[in-house]
This record gives structure tokens, sequence and C-alpha cells, in this order.
């Protein structure tokens, strides 16, 4: 079976008063029917833009330079980088669906919850009516959420964790193939978050939709992912599966992320945060972008800038000391 989604050679920039932010530089990766993909890494890395740009909602000031984004569905593929029009609000919300950091945000404030749901489902000649109600109350009910008391409230009524699983119930409302969460647990407590994390393994379990997870927290990374890419300076530096991530990492910068964890065995003595700062993307540094942070750099690093290479079965690094201890 052909993936979910297809992105191939993807380069996004944005205009700024210096010059070309380049917040992406030319990423592939492929998400498989049913398969969860996590991209982590710090905050201005570029996981955010990647699905932004995907379903085309990057502001006035970017531009995607080169690329394709191909979906499939049904024996058919398309590129939804080049739709336009109709087509492309058919497939925002039909296709695939994008839930954001901030659900207050994302919310009118000003509509109910059933209203919301009823200007989506008319946006796109979906159920009206007993029918749409009903298909929302299913949705709610999966979210675990009380249909009865969500339907007809305003979203400052609600709770932050009640916000979120509005969102990702919307989100799912016309049954959409792929659904990127950027950040879906910012701001919520450790109960909270553990609630919507079970939500969607129990979505994914129920409804085989296609997933790609944004964060900086590689807790929830390890738990909803089955894949997992590690973002750095607008790159994709590791892809491997969630097992190889956290238990046999390569690149430095992934291990980097990991070893700043705290774990419920180790002492606070253990933690080592990354020195420096992420790079600055409108003046990239030479060769490989993570040299000036790397323990393992030596002057190749300094020169040249790593592709990503196959060191194992769907495990792929892109730097030029991985095998070294």
């Amino acid at each position: 079976m052909p993936p979910t989604l297809s992105v191939q050679n993807l380069s996004i920039e944005y205009a700024a008063r210096r010059g070309k932010v380049r917040a992406i530089r030319n990423v592939s990766f492929d998400v498989a029917r049913g398969d969860a993909l996590a991209l982590i890494g710090e905050s201005g890395s570029g996981k955010t833009t990647l699905g932004l740009g995907v379903v085309q909602l990057l502001p006035s000031t970017a531009k995607i330079t080169q690329g394709n984004a191909l979906y499939h569905r049904d024996n058919k593929t398309i590129d939804a980088l080049t739709l336009k029009g109709k087509a492309l609000r058919e497939f925002r919300w039909k296709e695939c669906a994008m839930v954001f950091q901030s659900a207050l945000n994302s919310l009118n404030p000003v509509l109910r919850i059933a209203d919301q749901f009823g200007d989506t489902a008319r946006a796109h000649n979906y159920l009206q009516g007993r029918a749409l109600k009903e298909r929302a109350e299913h949705l709610l009910t999966l979210v675990r959420l009380d249909p009865e008391r969500v339907w007809k409230s305003f979203p400052h009524e609600l709770s932050g964790g009640m916000r979120q699983r509005v969102l990702i119930a919307l989100g799912l409302l016309l049954e959409p193939q792929l659904l990127i969460l950027d950040e879906p647990t910012t701001a919520l407590d450790i109960l909270t978050q553990r609630n919507i994390m079970d939500v969607l393994k129990e979505l994914r379990g129920k409804l085989d939709f296609s997933l790609i997870f944004i964060s900086h927290d590689l807790s929830l990374a390890a738990e909803l992912a089955d894949r997992v890419a590690t973002v750095y300076a607008g790159k994709i530096v590791e892809f491997a599966d969630v097992t190889t991530t956290f238990k046999t990492p390569a690149h430095p910068y992934t291990i980097g992320l990991i070893n700043a964890v705290p774990t419920l065995q180790g002492a606070k003595e253990d933690l080592t945060s990354i020195p420096g700062s992420p790079p600055d993307l409108i003046e990239l540094p030479s060769g490989c972008k993570f040299h000036p942070r790397c323990p393992r750099a030596d002057a190749r690093c300094k020169r040249d800038e790593p592709e990503l290479e196959e060191i194992a079965s769907g495990h792929r690094v892109a730097c030029w000391n991985w095998r070294t201890t």
C-alpha cells in the first residue's frame, strides 16, 4: 500500500528584514496508513511550519520554494501543495485535519460547540440536523466528553482539556485519513495530558487514521508514536521507529534531547543539557548545522553537511560521526 502522505524535498522560507528564514530545508518523509509519526525537536526547529505547509496554512510571509506533498486515498494521488480554491478547502478537513496548539484560540468564543460543528459541516456539505448531532455526539463520546453538557456550551465554559478534546472531535468530524496535532497537550496538567493521550490511542485503534504528532515533549512522543523524526534547523537529522529512537539513538542531537529529560529512576545530577542555542535560520553555520553544539564535531562536520544515511533497516541518520560512542 502506498503511504497516506509522502512529503518529498520540501523547502519553506519566511521573508524577513534581515533576509530569508530557511525554516524547512529539503525535508522528505512518509506517513503510512494508520501510522503515527512524531516530529520532535526544540522550539524554532521548524516542526509547526512543516505541519502548516502540508495544509497550506502558512502566513503570507512564508513561501514553499520546492517540494511535493503526495496524498494517497482510494487509488488516487494528489499533490496537496498544488491544490487551490474548492479542492484545497475540501482537502483541509475531509482528507487532512489539523488540531492547533491553543484550543481557546482555535474555537470561536461567541459560538456554542453545536454551532461550531454545524458551521464546519455546512462548509463541506456534510450532515445536517439530527444526523449531524448524532455524529457529533458519537465523536464527543469517543473523546470521553458528556455530549449533553458540551453540545450547548460556549468554549469558555469548558476546561482546557475539554476544549482540546472538542477540537480533536471536530477534526475527526468529516472522517479525515490524516490528523496533524500541533502540541496538543501544551499548558495542560499532567493528568489531563494522560487523558488526551489515552483518547488518541483509543481513537486510532477504532478509526484507523494516520497521525502526525508535533511536540518537544519526548515522553508524549514515546507514548503515541510508531516512528520518530528528529528535526533540527529545519531538517530531519534522524528517522527511526520509536523503540530505536529511545533505546539506541545515533545522532548526537537526539541523544542530547533524551539525556535532558528526567527519568523516574535517575538522579537530578544525571541530567545533561545541550550546550548553546539553536542556530540563526537566516545565517546558518557551515557544514552540519549542529556542529557548534556537538561533542563529536570535527573538521569534516564544520565543512560538509551530511544527508540522511540508512544505518540499519528503517533507521536513517544525518551525521558523519554516528559510529562514535
